[in-house]
């Protein structure tokens, strides 16, 4: 049971999109997207700088449309979204203590999509480090200390978060040594998340009660994108080029986080255009073909803006 409701407009034009996208992108095999879509109604809950607590926000119904929404699917760096979480968690609570090391890290980590500083997060999350291969007993305690992010998903207690798994660095070549060992023979202990998992948790993030309000207004401000192709023609990781930001309009607002590997390409959105109501979006893509595929996700998210016109208000 997903943490949104099921609404039958939403259904019916979520179907009539991904029937759009198969026409447009025959390539792209069913099996190879996942989608979770939520609009917000009147009073609209989120964005709203925390000024709801956890227990009001809860309360408040949304509605949303999901295709494999619970399908685990490797995120590349769209990790790094529950990763800033946790150690946005880890400094509330003075588990960590900040640095400007630690916040060139952070801003790194979500801005410029870099596994170096993703890297450094990890470690200061778990107390862990890269390098050669370890004995069995320390390996063990290395591995115990690598899934404390893990433990403290699960500890919240959300359903949508039960069969992730985040506890793996990102790399740009691969991992190496003790890494290596803990990803295992197949992989099998890999990153994996499903896009009502990371709905989920943008929801929260947006909604301001991930950790704290002001926790959550600094995290907005690292997801908040620009728009304007002067501003961004000469950054290379801007995460709007062939991502969802690239299918809106002009005046929209986007607050999101991308990825892309030799093998995915994700995005996940909190958008607002002005007259029609704001929605979440998180779109993952798998295949080596659908990775380079510059023009899918903005695709998908121009045929959602066009479908926001028409979603009546409840």
């Amino acid at each position: 049971m997903t943490f949104f409701r099921k609404d039958d407009q939403l259904e019916k034009i979520g179907t009539e999109i991904l029937d759009a996208v198969w026409l447009e992108f025959p390539g792209l095999a069913r099996n190879q997207i996942a989608l979770t879509w939520m609009v917000y109604d009147p009073p609209i809950p989120v964005n709203t700088g925390g000024a709801l607590s956890a227990d009001e926000f809860w309360k408040y119904p949304v509605r949303g449309f999901s295709y494999r929404g619970v399908e685990r699917i490797y995120p590349a760096d769209l990790v790094a979204l529950f990763y800033l979480v946790a150690i946005e968690e880890w400094l509330e609570s003075a588990m960590v203590e900040s640095s400007d090391e630690l916040e060139r890290a952070i801003k790194a980590m979500m801005v410029d999509a870099s596994h170096d500083a993703l890297s450094l997060v990890v470690d200061i999350l778990s107390g862990t480090t890269s390098g050669p291969e370890l004995t069995p007993g320390p390996f063990e305690t290395w591995k115990l200390q690598r899934n404390i992010v893990n433990r403290y998903f699960q500890s919240l207690g959300w359903q949508d978060l039960e069969s992730i798994n985040v506890n793996q660095k990102t790399w740009s070549d691969g991992p190496y040594g003790r890494e290596r060992l803990f990803m295992g023979t197949l992989m099998e202990n890999r990153n994996m998340l499903t896009t009502n998992a990371t709905a989920r948790l943008l929801h929260s993030i947006v909604g301001g009660v991930t950790v704290s309000s002001v926790r959550s207004q600094v995290m907005m401000s690292l997801l908040k994108r620009n728009l304007n192709p002067a501003d961004t023609q000469d950054t290379p990781n801007h995460q709007i080029t062939g991502f969802l930001g690239a299918g809106l309009p002009p005046e929209a607002q986007l607050w999101s986080k991308s990825a892309c590997s030799s093998q995915v390409r994700h995005d996940a959105a909190y958008i607002e255009i002005p007259s029609i109501l704001p929605y979440l979006l998180v779109v993952f893509t798998e295949s080596k073909t659908q990775s380079q595929n510059l023009d899918l996700l903005p695709f998908i998210s121009q045929k959602v803006v066009q479908a926001m016109s028409i979603v009546s208000i409840h």
